[in-house]
């Protein structure tokens, strides 16, 4: 029977992937349904813990956006990217993981893709190789940003208090590393362009060699008034989410009782409530300082695209909490003694559902309670948490599909096996050597 339940599960994250958007969310909900009203499971609580920090976290996002702090951020990185033009495989992924760190989101990386493939280009050097690594490192920035859905929902996973401080002690060390590891293992990709008959029938166009040869560059568009002191207050935002988890002993403590989303037990706040409380005050800061209103927030981009992502969690790790939940009994009798004895077996659980799931939240809320009641400890679970990143192997992720066409070289492509893509190679070996950087640290720092 518990086959035919995974299987059900597995078909309702491979549709609501296709599906894209909300996809994964409805699909998500449809299998909880037969779940629920076909094979009786019990439902479990859905994930609000982890629904209510992605709406805090990218509401503070969005709201200093519409502030004018991510061109802001934008601006400098091009500044970076344009002075080193020749070192751009190792120093384009670098500056996008920098800054999708501080922003806490992949989605930075719209803005700095047309660049590095332009500047690559002119310099002759294939776009698909920093354009994949680039690609891989916005999404590593996440597994130990303390701004991002997944770092949130991961602390509040492991309870105790310096746990975000953790994630990020081997988490930021690590993908770094994992990060210019994927750089190097780019470094040969595909031909060259001079050799490549891709580019050169293309640049028989005459129109497209004038375009890659001079170039417009970028359109210097003047910023806000309040774009750098938007970034000021979120990056003041972050100090205080890294103050509150290594010293918890200065938060406020209740009388203990039931425990909810907001306090634990023990009267201690969770660590989901500190990052709600001070992102959505840092929301409120950037509005009234920078004059920005809250109908610029909810046109900004990152709010919108907010919604499917509340969706998607909504539904997929609902449904599969159920599923882990009625099945527990089989699946620790099954994956127990191996996830006990050999402890990195897990990762690759992690990685496969995060191919399916396209999102490090979900895979997080999904995957590393069932890691922590196989009886994983927290330092293995920290090591092994880049890999919720692993939503490569299917290419269908917008920071992937983005990638694709802003190389107007046409070198960075979906394979004819669809995993066969320019992405998966920079994946591989970045998550992979992230994690045993991770475990590394985890002995010596835990």
């Amino acid at each position: 029977m518990i086959w035919i339940q995974l299987f059900i599960l597995l078909i309702a994250i491979f549709v609501g992937a296709r599906m894209k958007g909300i996809g994964l969310g409805v699909m998500g909900m449809a299998g909880l349904l037969i779940f629920v009203f076909a094979f009786h499971m019990r439902p479990t609580e859905p994930p609000l813990d982890v629904m209510l920090i992605i709406l805090a976290i990218v509401t503070t996002a969005a709201t200093m956006q519409a502030a004018g702090g991510l061109d802001y951020l934008v601006n400098i990185a091009e500044k970076i990217i344009r002075k080193n033009p020749s070192k751009i495989i190792f120093i384009g992924p670098l500056v996008t993981y920098f800054l999708s760190l501080f922003a806490g989101t992949s989605h930075v990386v719209y803005s700095i893709l047309p660049i590095i493939s332009e500047v690559s280009a002119k310099k002759r050097i294939r776009p698909e190789r920093p354009l994949s690594i680039s690609v891989v490192a916005s999404h590593l920035a996440l597994t130990g940003s303390p701004m991002s859905a997944a770092t949130a929902a991961f602390a509040a996973i492991l309870v105790y208090p310096r746990a975000a401080v953790q994630i990020m002690e081997i988490g930021i060390p690590s993908c770094i590393i994992g990060v210019l590891a994927g750089s190097v293992s780019v470094l040969k990709m595909g031909k060259e362009l001079d050799v490549d008959p891709v580019f050169q029938e293309k640049v028989k166009d005459p129109v497209f060699a004038k375009t890659i040869d001079s170039g417009t560059g970028s359109e210097k568009e003047k910023l806000k008034k309040g774009a750098r002191l938007s970034v000021i207050i979120f990056g003041i935002t972050i100090l205080f989410v890294v103050l509150a988890g290594s010293f918890p002993s200065v938060l406020p403590k209740f009388a203990p009782g039931v425990a909810n989303v907001s306090v634990r037990a023990d009267g201690s706040l969770t660590t989901g409530a500190v990052i709600e409380i001070l992102a959505l005050t840092a929301a409120a800061a950037i509005m009234i300082l920078t004059n920005t209103t809250p109908a610029q927030v909810a046109k900004a981009s990152l709010f919108t695209a907010m919604a499917s992502a509340l969706v998607s969690v909504f539904g997929v790790v609902w449904m599969s909490s159920t599923f882990i939940s009625h099945n527990q009994a089989t699946v620790q009798n099954s994956l127990g003694e191996m996830a006990r004895m050999y402890p990195w077996t897990f990762a690759i659980a992690i990685a496969l559902m995060a191919a399916f799931m396209f999102s490090q939240a979900a895979t997080t809320k999904t995957m590393m309670p069932l890691g922590l009641t196989l009886g994983l400890l927290p330092p293995a679970l920290i090591a092994m948490f880049p890999a919720v990143n692993f939503d490569f192997l299917i290419p269908g992720y917008p920071t992937v599909l983005a990638a694709i066409n802003f190389d107007r070289t046409g070198s960075t492509k979906i394979g004819r096996f669809v995993v066969n893509h320019s992405f998966i190679r920079p994946a591989v070996v970045s998550i992979s050597v992230a994690i045993i950087v991770g475990f590394l640290l985890a002995k010596v720092l835990l």
